[in-house]
């Protein structure tokens, strides 16, 4: 099974994540521990105790140039997450042009996730040594230029080399925009940028099918990357507006934990080849495998002995033994590969078995997006004013059962066969992943903000990387089973077998008059059906696995600690 084409977990990390939590991973403490921004709280700009007082009787409001550090902010994730998805439905275009087989083809899509998974943890580092304004416009022209250098790609070396360059610009633009909502906006209107930030970071998987198709079919493919030179200058000139110039620490660089980057690096983006590219090179039975595993377990290893020896570890794990945040990430982790599972599973059945072009899937994928634009109106009061746990587990609910709407498929399912579902699951997207990132960030102290959302994004990625390569093994297995199972049940000399050969062959024979030769097509078209129907059983089975491991997630939720201090007021 070929896992190239689904929506990146780096696209989904856009998915209903916009809470303040996940920017700051490291990044929201360090920005603070840097100086950015100069706030001196989330209710106001400076560290008077008389003007807290007053602002706690009269909230500050953002002003302009706050609201529009965050719309670059979110433009520029928005550039991330669409770039992703809007590859992937060029993808055969792109190999027949560039030279590549099916399998190298998929090199096309790992580069991009190797690289990004490995920025993730690190933006917040960058952030700090750097400064946000400048690290953020360096990240807008550097995937810029990676972007021209894939749009202008001849050979496959040149597009994953300018894949892997996009994977470690877009990786930061994520964490730092909800970084921005973090450190800009006033705690009590938190909401109202989470909102906004997840509407926009859901639209970029949504929408990049339907984009990438059409530039595909009336344009050319190489569109899908000069799109992105309009957008980034629009990001610069936000960025420029709305966000102060700010000194580089130089000491940060130094005093790093150089034995977990480098770990970190090592084992993350190993993991993710190993995950992307296993089941197409059988797992075990592939020496690339398993030395890109021994490599990854090197990594990983020497991120575990970073956490002992460092000052500062790039990647706190110790926040793991907190039990109201470690149920955060496990439900993360699950819902992660929920939501890139489901991604890949739909436009694979309309592919497959409807005959849907990219440009078609990608519209029935826009009916999940529904939802976010209805419910942004008042999400933000209604995740000040209900218990989160309250709408975690109802936003499982909605997305187990849009799941369990998908199980009783068969070969005349077409698309709005989905439309329940998909509105559904778009629902249980918002009222779930919105209250998580406000879950995880009330479960740790605030100096651990940064770190808890550095874990938060990580898990997602992760998890929609590990979902993804399991689903992949059980299609193939499942798969190959139900195709076996079919043809002892439905054999030449079986009287249903026998059935569906005569009539296809006299409907064959009716055409060519060969009689031989109408036998041979009626044979092959029984194999295809069977093999059809196989998928089909597969499909169906594999939403119900998807839809299991979201319920087993409900009870972790009531673990959940309900954050404090957002206020309806002012909304």
């Amino acid at each position: 099974m070929d896992t190239s084409s689904i929506t990146s977990p780096s696209s989904f990390a856009s998915s209903p994540s916009p809470l303040p939590i996940e920017p700051t991973r490291d990044q929201a403490r360090s920005a603070v521990a840097a100086g950015s921004g100069g706030h001196g709280g989330p209710g106001g700009r400076g560290g008077n105790p008389g003007g807290v007082a007053a602002n706690a009787a009269t909230p500050r409001n953002a002003s302009a140039s706050d609201w529009i550090a965050v719309a670059a902010g979110a433009l520029g994730a928005l550039l991330a997450t669409l770039d992703i998805s809007i590859t992937n439905s060029a993808l055969p275009q792109i190999q027949g042009q560039i030279g590549a087989s099916g399998t190298e083809g998929t090199w096309i899509s790992t580069g991009y996730l190797m690289s990004e998974i490995v920025m993730i943890p690190l933006a917040a580092w960058l952030t700090r040594v750097l400064g946000l304004r400048r690290f953020l416009m360096l990240n807008a022209v550097f995937f810029t230029l990676f972007s021209m250098m894939c749009g202008a790609s001849s050979s496959l070396a040149e597009m994953i080399v300018g894949r892997i360059g996009q994977g470690f610009a877009g990786g930061a633009m994520i964490p730092t925009a909800q970084m921005i909502i973090r450190t800009r906006l006033p705690r009590h209107q938190m909401p109202v940028g989470m909102a906004m930030f997840g509407l926009i970071v859901l639209l970029g998987p949504l929408l990049g099918p339907v984009v990438g198709g059409w530039l595909t079919e009336n344009a050319n493919w190489r569109w899908c990357f000069f799109l992105n030179l309009p957008i980034s200058a629009t990001i610069v000139t936000l960025l420029m507006l709305g966000l102060k110039r700010e000194p580089t620490h130089l000491q940060a660089f130094f005093k790093a934990d150089w034995l977990g980057i480098v770990g970190l690096t090592i084992g993350l983006s190993t993991l993710t080849v190993v995950l992307e590219e296993g089941q197409r090179e059988r797992w075990f039975d592939s020496p690339l495998i398993v030395w890109l595993s021994i490599v990854s377990a090197i990594g990983i290893a020497m991120m575990l002995v970073a956490q002992f020896t460092a000052e500062k570890p790039i990647v706190k794990l110790s926040l793991l033994g907190n039990r109201n945040y470690a149920s955060v990430i496990y439900i993360v982790f699950t819902v992660g590969a929920g939501l890139y599972g489901v991604s890949y599973l739909l436009p694979q059945f309309l592919a497959t078995i409807a005959g849907y072009n990219a440009q078609q899937s990608g519209n029935i994928m826009l009916l999940s997006g529904l939802p976010a634009f209805l419910m942004m109106p008042f999400l933000p009061r209604l995740i000040s004013r209900v218990d989160i746990r309250l709408l975690v587990i109802l936003g499982l609910l909605c997305f187990f059962a849009s799941c369990m709407l998908d199980i009783d498929l068969t070969a005349q399912s077409v698309g709005h066969d989905f439309t329940m579902s998909q509105l559904l699951r778009g629902v249980g997207q918002m009222l779930a992943m919105m209250p998580l990132n406000q879950a995880s960030m009330a479960a740790v102290e605030a100096q651990d903000a940064g770190d808890a959302a550095g874990l938060y994004n990580m898990a997602r990625n992760l998890g929609g990387s590990v979902g993804l390569a399991l689903l992949g093994t059980l299609i193939d297995r499942r798969t190959a089973y139900h195709d076996a199972m079919l043809r002892e049940t439905i054999t030449a000399n079986s009287s249903l077998g026998q059935a569906h050969l005569a009539a296809n062959a006299a409907s064959f024979f009716a055409q060519t008059g060969d009689s031989v030769h109408a036998q041979l097509q009626a044979t092959a078209q029984l194999a295809a059906e069977i093999a059809q129907q196989a998928s089909v059983m597969t499909f169906s089975e594999t939403f119900y696995a998807l839809g299991i491991a979201l319920l087993l997630c409900v009870p972790l939720a009531l673990l959940l600690k309900q954050p404090t201090g957002f206020s309806s007021g002012g909304h």
